[in-house]
């Protein structure tokens, strides 16, 4: 049994959510946490999580949707609060032109203030941003959460793991060309998330297809022989990590 701690399922992606939920239940992915990133996804995120037991939800304002930064979205985040399992999909996108790096870092605040207050845990997302990152999430050491798609360097990971978080592990660890194999082998097993952020990003041998939280089994087979571990161990553990970190 695993747990897909990021994707995104929703209605504009998926013909049929039924089918997609079903899936991943007969591959063991019991539990999915589904990401909003804007106020119409967060929207549809807290529908979806009342229809299906297996979806929890986490809704946020994305550093690429920045419009959306108003107090009434904010306000919206903070309403349904108590409805989620975390404040996400949030953090900071420097990767494109024409970011704005100075709205960004206030929406993050933002949200981070809410987690701080509501005692929930985030799901960061962080491009081209690790710095800035590490040092507004150090201006709230009582939250905790994950690194979304966790891509960086060992030096970064152990600074994330000495502030409390845990670090998501998606397809791309999978990726021929990835380093993150060294990596998950300094770090200590209850650092460890799976997820898929489907669609996007499949793992291989599935690459370039659409993404489900069924091919989480795809990233933990991977990781289970990179490590040595019985996939049953595997299980064990980062289940144990997700209720640790989530209320589910």
């Amino acid at each position: 049994m695993f747990t897909d701690t990021h994707c995104h399922i929703l209605e504009e992606d998926y013909d049929n959510i039924d089918k997609v939920i079903k899936d991943a239940k007969d591959t063991g992915i019991h539990k999915m946490i589904n990401n909003g990133s804007n106020r119409q996804t967060s929207e549809e995120v807290l529908e979806l999580s009342r229809k299906y037991d297996s979806l929890y939800g986490a809704i946020g304002i994305h550093p690429d949707s920045t419009e959306d930064f108003t107090k009434e979205n904010l306000a919206f985040i903070e309403e349904h609060i108590h409805e989620v399992v975390a404040i996400g999909e949030i953090g900071l996108d420097y990767h494109y032109e024409g970011y704005d790096r100075e709205t960004q870092l206030n929406l993050l605040e933002e949200q981070l203030k809410l987690a701080e207050k509501y005692s929930k845990p985030v799901i960061i997302h962080s491009r081209d941003a690790t710095l800035d990152t590490i040092n507004t999430l150090k201006k709230f050491p009582a939250v905790k959460g994950s690194i979304h798609c966790f891509t960086g360097s060992l030096e970064t990971a152990k600074i994330y793991l000495k502030m409390g978080y845990k670090l998501g592990f998606g397809g791309v660890t999978t990726f021929k060309n990835a380093k993150l194999k060294e990596i998950l082998k300094e770090i200590p097993l209850e650092a460890i998330l799976f997820e898929t952020d489907s669609p996007y990003l499949s793992p291989e041998p599935l690459r370039g297809t659409k993404n489900e939280p069924k091919n989480v089994l795809h990233i933990a087979k991977f990781i289970s022989e990179v490590l040595g571990i019985t996939l049953e161990d595997l299980s064990n553990i980062t289940e144990q990590n997700v209720h640790d970190l989530f209320d589910i």
